[in-house]
């Protein structure tokens, strides 16, 4: 992604930063109190802060990875990030949209610069988890051309870690 920032929407610009930019640091701290609200200790204790420094920032960074915030009037308000997962495939990883700007399609708009980032970058498959406590994260997913590599009949607190591939040559 470019150091310029983009508009896509009114009011709304696009920005590829690196993890340690204080312009991430909400995206961090809520996603943090985001999975301990919804998951307590269904991971273990400190499973929030566990996950969310499972991964070295560097693996978010060209030419491998990537990371945008979307930006309101400087404020973020969503965003996300991908790293390798395997020769052609990017692995999207924190996915998320402030709480009080929920419902205004920023998600979908996260994923499409995420993807058009990762065709930009050679990658021909995304790969994604999403905890069984996300219904909005699934459904945003399964609507925009991911397939379920788990059953999506069974009880996701069984399977703990959905899964979701997208073959991005078939959605360009």
């Amino acid at each position: 992604m470019t150091s310029t920032p983009t508009r896509p929407a009114s009011g709304l610009t696009v920005l590829s930063l690196p993890m340690r930019d204080p312009r991430v640091r909400p995206l961090l701290d809520e996603l943090a109190v985001e999975y301990e609200t919804r998951y307590g200790n269904l991971f273990g204790a400190g499973g929030a802060a566990e996950e969310l420094n499972r991964y070295p920032a560097e693996e978010f960074e060209a030419p491998n990875g990537a990371l945008i915030i979307i930006q309101q009037d400087g404020e973020s308000v969503a965003g996300g990030a991908f790293r390798r997962y395997d020769e052609h495939t990017a692995e999207l990883k924190r996915i998320w949209t402030h709480s009080a700007h929920r419902r205004r399609g920023l998600a979908r708009l996260v994923l499409i610069e995420l993807e058009n980032e990762a065709r930009r970058r050679g990658y021909r498959k995304l790969y994604l988890t999403t905890g069984p406590r996300q219904p909005e994260a699934k459904n945003l997913y399964l609507a925009t051309g991911y397939k379920a590599l788990f059953d999506l009949a069974a009880d996701p607190e069984e399977i703990k870690h959905l899964a979701f591939s997208k073959d991005l040559a078939v959605h360009s």
